[in-house]
Parts: structure tokens; sequence; C-alpha cells
């Protein structure tokens, strides 16, 4: 994600403030100080990081952190809560009009951002909330900007306007809501062109499309990859042509990540989304208490709940009859298979464990990248692939002219297929014996991990 660095150096801060019985000014101050650097080297801005420090400080040095029986914790407690305060107190909804109404939509940025990417994303998240979106290709400017939003569009099975290029982005946007009228879509969302940096003529051309068509919602995506300049840019297009928020792309990037912290305080503007990976489905609901939790490496087990009922698609017999396999220790390589298709919704085992506490992005100097070898999950999954459905369903018939077959197929050795066979019968165990731990309580109480 893009707060690895400043998680790790945060971590580091706060390892040396529990080690402390009782703190004094002076500790809170070393560091504030700490912190203050840790948030300037991720490119948060450098008055909001003054204001930031100056307020935890405060706090922090309150008689009631002095005289707390775990003065360390009270400091992250404080400095979570400015965290907090400081991208926006609580997650922001874009609004839609009531009733049978159409919203409009406006994208815009620079050219880079993720715009179009994000736009085709946002449609699918529309689409889950019962919305019928309508996706219009406004960026006549661009090589292949058109092509590029028909696809992501027939991905997501959401429609696309468009006229071609040879059309002004006035007049497209106007015959878009004219078609959307006509044929019953409740949302149009505009994907205009981009800059490589802002123009009069990109300002002007936005002016004149919320002029031609009454626009409700003018979101702004950039890129938190550019650092300052992505706060910069968002404060520049609300001076000039209004925003109503932002929507952050390249947040799995390895980037310094300060504008997620910078941009609600610099222009009082909402996050309404960030975008966590290329896939049309990793776009997720910005949350701030969440972003801060991740940022100190506390976890986010919010979102990977709602991660996992999003990847489920099973329905609820098959769901309870899994749940009764996994607590009898009959859990099979089929079930194997679906959830590792349901892992891979999901992000990833990487991504499912950067959400879990205390697994923060950087333990102990080895990240969970290093960590974790996808290529050997992906030679066990090829491994299951190779079995038919009835060694699959009963791995007892697995003989050793099975398991060679098995091998050549996977394009492994044999002593990796027996490996392989001793850790999931291993596994069968331990999921007999803690029945508990196959799952938690989510969506109808009856959520469970893919895994």
């Amino acid at each position: 994600m893009a707060f690895e660095s400043l998680t790790d150096k945060l971590q580091n801060v706060f390892k040396g403030l529990r080690s402390k019985g009782r703190l004094t000014e002076a500790d809170v101050k070393a560091a504030c100080k700490e912190v203050k650097m840790a948030l300037l080297e991720a490119d948060v801005n450098f008055k909001v990081v003054k204001q930031f420090i100056k307020t935890v400080e405060e706090r922090a040095v309150g008689a009631d952190v002095m005289n707390g029986l775990n003065p360390g914790q009270m400091v992250i407690k404080i400095v979570n809560e400015e965290l907090v305060n400081l991208m926006g107190s609580e997650g922001a909804e874009i609004q839609f009009q009531p009733g049978k109404a159409i919203t409009v939509i406006m994208m815009c940025g620079l050219q880079g951002a993720g715009k179009t990417t994000t736009t085709a994303k946002l449609a699918g998240k529309f689409k889950q909330k019962g919305k019928k979106s309508l996706l219009v290709a406004c960026d006549v400017y661009r090589p292949a900007a058109i092509k590029q939003l028909q696809v992501n569009g027939e991905k997501q099975g959401v429609e696309v306007f468009s006229m071609g290029d040879g059309h002004n982005p006035v007049d497209i946007a106007k015959a878009a809501y004219e078609h959307a009228a006509k044929n019953n879509f409740n949302v149009v969302i505009l994907d205009t062109a981009g800059r490589l940096h802002i123009d009069e003529t990109m300002m002007e051309e936005l002016a004149h499309i919320k002029e031609a068509v009454t626009v409700h919602q003018t979101i702004l995506v950039v890129d938190v990859m550019t650092g300052q300049d992505a706060v910069n840019v968002a404060k520049e297009f609300d001076e000039k042509v209004g925003i109503d928020g932002v929507i952050l792309s390249k947040v799995d990037g390895d980037s310094r990540g300060g504008a997620a912290l910078s941009v609600k305080a610099v222009t009082g503007k909402p996050i309404f989304y960030a975008g966590m990976g290329e896939k049309l489905s990793d776009l997720e609901q910005f949350y701030p208490d969440r972003m801060a939790n991740r940022i100190l490496g506390m976890g986010d087990v919010l979102s990977l709940i709602e991660k996992a009922q999003e990847a489920i698609d099973i329905d609820e017999e098959k769901e309870k009859e899994m749940a009764k396999r996994m607590q009898k220790g009959k859990f099979d390589f089929e079930d194997y298979l679906e959830s590792m298709k349901q892992m891979r919704n999901m992000g990833g085992i990487s991504s499912i464990l950067s959400m879990l506490p205390g697994m923060g992005m950087n333990l102990g100097g080895a990240d969970l990248e290093s960590m974790i070898d996808e290529k050997q999950i992906a030679r066990m999954e090829a491994i299951v692939l190779s079995m038919t459905v009835e060694e699959r369903r009963n791995p007892k018939v697995l003989n050793p002219s099975r398991k060679h077959r098995i091998a050549k197929g996977a394009g492994v050795d044999i002593a990796t297929v027996n490996r392989f066979i001793k850790q999931f019968e291993q596994s069968q165990k331990m999921m007999k014996k803690m029945p508990g731990m196959m799952g938690g309580m989510g969506k109808k109480g009856k959520f469970r991990l893919p895994f």
C-alpha cells in the first residue's frame, strides 16, 4: 500500500513509547518530532503537518496522558483520532437525486491519473447498489480513450454512450442525457478529457459541460503517487471548476501516500473512494477511521469482511454445507479450489493479511510480499487442477501412480505433491479440532473467511 514506509516509521515511534512506564513532556515532544518527520517524508502538506503535530502535542502533554496507566497507548490513540479528523472524520458518500430523477456525475482529472478506469469502477459500484448507469465517452482527444471506456464498460456490464471523436464534448454530454432519459437510466457518468497539466482550455470545456447539462456531482480523480502535486491539483480544480469530492487512485502503489492525508484538509472536500488495485473491482469506499487504522498498522477488519461478502458468490445452502464440512474435517480439494477463487477475488492473500491487526506492511524488516510466496500458492493450485474430480473429492484414492501423473501435469516433482497432500491432511485435522475458528460473523451471521 502507499503508506508502507509511513506505517513502518510510525510503528517504530510507538514501539519506543510502549516501552516506557511513564511519559515525560520531553518524551512526548521527541515522539511528536519523529511523527512530524515521518509525515513530511510521506509528502503530507507542510502546513497540515504543522497543525497536526501541534494538536497531538497539546493533547498528549495533558494530565490524562501523563497520569495514565498506559501512556504510550494513549498517545497512539490521540494520533489515531487526529488522523481520522484530518481525513474527514466520517466516510462520505456520493449523493444521488431522489426518486427516478437522473443523477449526472462529471469525472475529471489530469491525464494518467486513472480517470477512465476509475469511471468504469464507479459504474460497477453503482450497479451493485441497483443503479442503472450510462457511461459517456467525452474524451475525444486522447487516443484509445473511447475504446478503453467501451472495453471496461462491457466488462462491468454497463452501457457506454459514444458519438466518436468527431463531436464536441458538450454536444456528447447533452445527447447522452437525452438518451438516458428515454431509456430509464438513473445515473449518467461523464468521462471527460484530461491533460498532462492544468490549462485554461480544459477548465473552459468542463465549465461549458456544466452550463449545458445540470451536473449534480463533480468528482476529481487524483493519483496519490504524484504526492504533494495531487493536493495542488485538487485545490486548483476546486477553485476553477468546483469539485464535490475526490477519488484517490493507485493507493496500492509504492508511493509516499501523503495526498490522502492532505487533500481533505487543504480542499475541504471529502474523499469518496480509494482505488486499491488494477482490477475493475478494486475500488473501496473511503473511511477515514479505517484508513487511519491501516496507516498505524492496526489492520482493517471491517473492509476485509466487506470484501469477503462481495467475493463470496456461492448460494446459502452451499455455504452452510461447506461450513459443516470444514467443522467435520471433510474439507476436500474441490473446496480448496473454491476458497482460492474467493481469495483471489478479495485481492490475494497479501491484501487480506495487510488488513489484519498486527499484520502491517512491514514486520521486523520483512514485508508481506517477501513472506508470502505467491508462486508456491500457484503451484499448489496447479497440483489440484491436475487431479480428476474423483481425486479431489476423495484424496484417499491417490496412489503413487496417480501422484506421478498429477506431478507431471502440474510441472512439479513427486516430493512436492506428497508434501502438499500431507499438509492438506494436517489442515483437515486442525479444522476438525477448532470448529469455532472456521468463521466469524458477517452478513446474515454466515460470514466465513475463505481459507
